[in-house]
């Protein structure tokens, strides 16, 4: 029997077949917005991370470059044992004082190395300083005199250049020969001991001052306490020794070339034409016109002590300066040359 091709269920069959196709899609809109915005949100985030690393890799790069230029330029100094025949010269630079880069610790190394090295012909002390501790000084001041007298052939000579005043003068006098420029300040041979008085001002507050010693003296120049006449005299008496060690010194090294003008010690201080007048120099020279004109050399070699690299990039941040405002300033209870 033959069936119908145009039957009921080969037409039910064609209608299926020609019915459109629907492919089910599990993520909505919704979904595929949400996904391309993390997506890109991670795109960032690793390249910020890379960027960062990048940019943290160039900071290290950068320190360690200037720790190593900073290490280079300090051991640059080594080689100056074999330079050929030359003057030495040892740098006396800012305030006197013991954590200072003009303490004595520091300049008498300088100058040994300076005096043994094999090749300088001399040994010039240049001075940029306003003076400072007297103990300090003392120290230098002892040194080169021991160090002249070992190495008797080899001259040391002070050039001061803007200022060579109290304990750097004090240093300077050991030297064979003075030299400065005709407007260098050079003198101010005496001594200060500064501070403040704030006894009225506590008064005025209502500030009760409590100080508890164990010995009558041991309050001596506190300023929230009055000065009793009999402590300043004592003080002044401290002054007035230390005055007379300074002045000893001085003459000592500058000999029958000072003059007998007593205002020579009152703490004044000079220009360099009119300290030449006084022989508190001997000429006006500089360092690189001394050296030709006293060995017909040129060449120059620095034996001062060169910073750390710490110290250069401490000093460069500015941490040195509030030690510097008080030294300047005279706040710190030490005695100084001036």
């Amino acid at each position: 029997m033959n069936q119908d091709p145009w039957g009921p269920s080969s037409r039910a069959t064609q209608q299926q077949s020609s019915a459109p196709t629907i492919v089910n899609n599990p993520q909505s809109s919704e979904e595929r917005v949400l996904h391309k915005w993390a997506s890109s949100v991670l795109k960032e985030q690793r390249a910020t991370r890379r960027w960062g690393i990048f940019f943290k890799s160039l900071t290290f790069l950068y320190l360690f470059g200037i720790a190593g230029y900073l290490l280079w330029q300090q051991n640059f100094g080594a080689e100056s044992f074999t330079q050929p025949r030359h003057v030495g010269i040892v740098e006396v630079k800012g305030a006197i004082a013991a954590d200072s880069e003009a303490s004595a610790d520091s300049l008498i190394w300088s100058l040994r190395r300076a005096f043994e090295a094999e090749t300088s012909e001399a040994v010039i002390l240049r001075i940029n300083s306003p003076g400072g501790s007297p103990v300090q000084s003392g120290y230098v001041y002892d040194e080169i005199k021991r160090l002249r007298s070992i190495h008797t052939d080899k001259p040391v000579y002070a050039v001061i250049t803007d200022i060579g005043a109290s304990g750097a003068y004090y240093i300077a006098a050991a030297a064979d020969e003075i030299y400065a420029d005709k407007a260098s300040l050079v003198g101010s041979i005496g001594v200060i001991s500064s501070g403040f008085g704030f006894v009225e001002l506590m008064d005025k507050l209502g500030i009760e001052r409590r100080a508890l010693t164990s010995g009558e003296s041991k309050a001596l120049l506190d300023p929230f306490q009055p000065l009793e006449a009999e402590q300043k005299e004592f003080w002044q008496s401290v002054l007035a020794t230390t005055h007379a060690q300074f002045i000893d010194q001085v003459k000592q090294g500058r000999g029958e070339r000072l003059s007998d003008d007593p205002r020579i010690f009152s703490g004044l201080i000079w220009t360099g034409e009119q300290a030449l007048e006084l022989g508190l120099v001997d000429g006006l020279s500089s360092s690189s016109a001394l050296a030709r004109e006293k060995f017909e050399l040129e060449k120059l070699v620095d034996y001062s002590r060169q910073p750390t690299p710490i110290e250069q990039l401490a000093k460069r941040f500015g941490l040195g300066v509030a030690t510097a405002v008080i030294n300047e300033l005279g706040l710190s209870a030490t005695t100084q040359l001036k």
